[in-house]
This record gives C-alpha cells, sequence and structure tokens, in this order.
C-alpha cells in the first residue's frame, strides 16, 4: 500500500464533470478525485428533506405563539444544509460512506451553484405574490441544488 502525504487540498471541477478531490503530493488530481456518487446525492437529499421539515414545525412552532418568521434567504438555507453536513460527517460521516473531504467538496460545489440557484429561486419568487416561508425557501434552494449538482455529474 503506498501513502502519501497531504500537501494542499483543492477542490474544484475537473472537465466539467463535476469531479471533486483533494491533490496529494506525486498523485495528478484525476487520480484522487472523488464523484458525486448516487449514494451520496440520495444522502444530501435525505439531510435536505430533514432541514425542510425542521423550518416546517419551527414556523407552526412561531406561529402558535404569534410570532412571524424573519427574511430566510438562499443563502441561509445553504449554510444550513453546510452546518447539518458538518455536524453529520463528524458523527457518522464513515459508517455512512462519506469522506473526510466531503463538506469542503460541498462548500465549493455550492459556491459555484450560487448563481444558477440564485436565478431559480428569483424566477419561482416572481411567480408568485406570497413571501415564501423558511419551508419552502429550503425546499426550493435544496431542489435548484440538486439540479445543478445532477447536471454536473451527466
Amino acid at each position: 500500500m503506498t501513502r502519501f502525504t497531504l500537501r494542499s487540498w483543492r477542490v474544484g471541477v475537473n472537465d466539467g464533470r463535476g469531479i471533486l478531490g483533494a491533490v496529494a503530493v506525486g498523485v495528478p488530481l484525476e487520480k484522487t478525485s472523488l464523484r458525486l456518487t448516487g449514494h451520496m446525492i440520495g444522502l444530501l437529499k435525505e439531510y435536505m428533506q430533514d432541514l425542510v421539515e425542521q423550518a416546517r414545525q419551527e414556523t407552526e412552532a412561531q406561529r402558535s405563539f404569534g410570532f412571524t418568521a424573519a427574511p430566510y434567504r438562499p443563502d441561509h438555507a445553504i449554510s444550513d444544509l453546510l452546518a447539518i453536513l458538518d455536524d453529520r460527517i463528524e458523527s457518522e460521516g464513515l459508517q455512512v460512506g462519506l469522506p473526510d473531504v466531503f463538506l469542503h467538496q460541498m462548500w465549493k460545489l455550492c459556491e459555484e451553484a450560487r448563481p444558477h440557484v440564485e436565478e431559480a429561486l428569483w424566477l419561482q419568487s416572481n411567480l408568485s405574490d406570497a413571501t415564501p416561508s423558511k419551508a419552502l425557501t429550503r425546499e426550493r434552494t435544496y431542489r435548484a441544488l440538486i439540479e445543478y449538482i445532477e447536471k454536473q455529474t451527466e
């Protein structure tokens, strides 16, 4: 078994196909790249659904006490996703098959997807007169993010 000393992390899209990875001493990016597998995307969708459900419950609790929700933007939804990924990777990452570098890779991917996500949500918000709830904002943000990821991995 060959061991490598990690020189630096570099996360990015390789050949426009959604390949993410790290650069290790003596190993080209292509050999250490990690593709977002169906399993990883499935876990992402599960975590996203958990966050949408949490927002629904939070909104209901606020409404029952007569509070109004603060404005919630797509970048808040992305930050919440990255926070739950950090927590889940730390607590169960290896058991569910997520590599240590997954959080950093997702952060970079979310940064790349930002224009796509913002445009999709802007279009959806202009089709409706109502201000979207936290749950709806999360749902729309995560749907746009998954669409972007799936396009990159085709």
